[in-house]
């Protein structure tokens, strides 16, 4: 009978995914990567250099960037509305969670690291003598508020 349900749930999960609209299929080297960089530097957006490699952070659906942020950037308490998950693919990003700098709280996290920005919930970055490189995915709409600054 347990046998006969967890089929049933497992044929319900299946079948909900099926009906999903199919995400596609993306490989990108890192000469390509480089390209739809610089594809995408002819529309800038305010703050660290980002490339989208999958995805639309704008719109519905889940989405990957590669964010370069410079040597020696402060990045202010700040929350998204989506939950996202990030991996540091070079460089040192510290990170701690909170409404306001506390700088005892920062955690350095090098190359290799995860952490992830719990949708709401305010964070903050800085780098310091080198610059660093995230992966980024979420589930957009995606949006940035720093705090204390008027809603856009």
């Amino acid at each position: 009978m347990k046998r006969t349900q967890l089929s049933l749930v497992a044929l319900g999960v299946l079948a909900a995914g099926a009906a999903l609209a199919a995400e596609p299929q993306i490989r990108l080297t890192p000469q390509e990567i480089t390209e739809l960089a610089a594809s995408q530097a002819a529309t800038p957006h305010p703050g660290p250099k980002q490339v989208v490699l999958n995805g639309d952070p704008g719109r519905p659906g889940v989405y990957t960037v590669e964010v370069s942020i410079p040597a020696h950037t402060t990045v202010p308490p700040h929350t998204h509305r989506d939950d996202r998950a990030v991996y540091v693919l070079s460089g040192t990003l510290y990170v701690g969670y909170g409404e306001k700098r506390d700088e005892s709280a920062l955690k350095a996290l090098p190359a290799g690291s995860y952490y992830t920005e719990p949708a709401a919930t305010p964070h903050y970055t800085e780098t310091h003598d080198e610059p660093v490189v995230l992966l980024i995915t979420g589930e957009g709409p995606s949006d940035t508020h720093i705090i204390g600054a008027p809603p856009r």
